[in-house]
């Protein structure tokens, strides 16, 4: 845990609640093994959708469609809904829960590899929330500064590795040990580039907020 976990699961039981229809998903996904946002992932979304209030959304990891139908629930009537998996045997799950829940012409799934689904896009987006590979954030980060409309917000899930991410690459596992030094410089990179302002945050696995700043 990132922080302790009696005031973590104290904060996670005053939030609200979902539809129940997400929170059906949300237990399938529990009871197969399917990882989603965490509760405090879901709160900190639910917040910035109704800051924000964008209009385009992408994001980078559909899963079984949960986080994207959670932010179809949120977002403004209007806001479209891209969305990238590359893994076969969930596509069909996330597209019958699109369908299920009446989302199916406001949420777009491109199916493939999201270094080439990026790099084709055009146009921009208000928000984009990443949630894929997490040794692919890096790999990710020319197409989506390219894609963020200036004042766009950068939501990146899952950055602190458990608190692995302060450990020597000779701490973790040397299976984890590429990814710890690719989400490393990751987040160097988004506290240090020229075009982004970045907060890290300690919610549930953590979580960076960019905003891309207007050209200067």
């Amino acid at each position: 845990m990132i922080i302790d976990e009696r005031m973590s699961a104290f904060i996670d039981s005053l939030d609200k609640g979902n539809t129940p229809f997400l929170n059906e998903i949300e237990k399938f996904a529990i009871e197969t093994d399917v990882p989603i946002i965490r509760r405090s992932m879901q709160s900190l979304l639910k917040f910035l959708l109704a800051y924000a209030k964008p209009k385009n959304i992408l994001e980078v990891g559909t899963a079984i469609g949960f986080s994207a139908l959670l932010m179809s629930e949120y977002a403004p009537k209007d806001c479209h809904i891209t969305t990238i998996e590359k893994y076969e045997k969930r596509i069909p799950i996330a597209r019958e829960n699109f369908r299920k829940g009446g989302k199916d012409e406001q949420i777009t799934l491109l199916e493939g590899d999201a270094t080439e689904i990026l790099q084709e896009l055009t146009g921009t987006y208000d928000m984009i929330f990443m949630d894929a590979a997490k040794g692919q954030y890096i790999n990710f980060l020319p197409d989506i500064l390219r894609l963020l409309a200036p004042g766009g917000l950068l939501i990146s899930d899952n950055v602190l590795q458990d608190g692995d991410i302060i450990e020597s690459r000779f701490a973790v596992t040397r299976r984890n040990r590429t990814i710890h030094a690719r989400m490393r410089e990751y987040l160097y990179e988004l506290k240090h580039h020229p075009q982004l302002e970045t907060v890290i945050l300690p919610v549930g696995d953590g979580a960076t907020l960019s905003t891309r700043l207007s050209d200067r």
